[in-house]
Formats: C-alpha cells, structure tokens, sequence
C-alpha cells in the first residue's frame, strides 16, 4: 500500500474509502470532517461500517474485529484503530 502511513494520511485514505462506499457525492476527502460521528450524523448503519470495515482490512492488510465496530464511529477513530493495527503488524 503506497498511502501515507501517518494518523494524517489515514485519516484522508479512510475518508476517501467512506466516500467511495457510501456514494457520497457533495463530500471529498479534504473536506470531510473526521470527528463527525457516522452513524449518528451521518446516518451510515452497522452493514455500512462492515463494507468499509472489509475494505480497509483489504487494502491496509490487517484484520478489524468486529467486536470493534461500535467503537469506530468517525474517521479519526477508524484511522487511529487502523494505525495501531499496522503498528501491531510491524
């Protein structure tokens, strides 16, 4: 994966991947706000949060259980849980 690997860069790569899956399309990933809680603000449901989920384990080549899913209701949530992860992987 050749995405920026700082808290940063996740948080724009798991933007972009909510944006694309959700067909969001008035949103970018620069003007996305990552501490918008997605569920409650955004509406996104629990098969939502799996299809982004399953996403992001694809492309960051690691696993998200799915006991988590309730805790990573924004961005930043999912790009810190992401990034600790990989941190864990290395």
């Amino acid at each position: 994966m050749s995405e920026n690997l700082d808290v940063k860069g996740i948080v724009h790569h798991v933007a972009e991947v909510t944006i694309r899956e959700l067909k969001l399309e008035d949103a970018t990933a620069d003007t996305f706000d990552p501490d918008m809680d997605l569920v409650d603000e955004l509406g996104i449901d629990s098969m939502d949060l799996a299809t982004i989920a399953l996403v992001l384990q694809d492309e960051y080549e690691i696993v998200i259980d799915e006991d988590d899913y309730p805790k990573l209701k924004t961005i930043r949530l999912i790009a810190d849980y992401v990034k600790e992860r990989l941190a864990a992987k290395s």
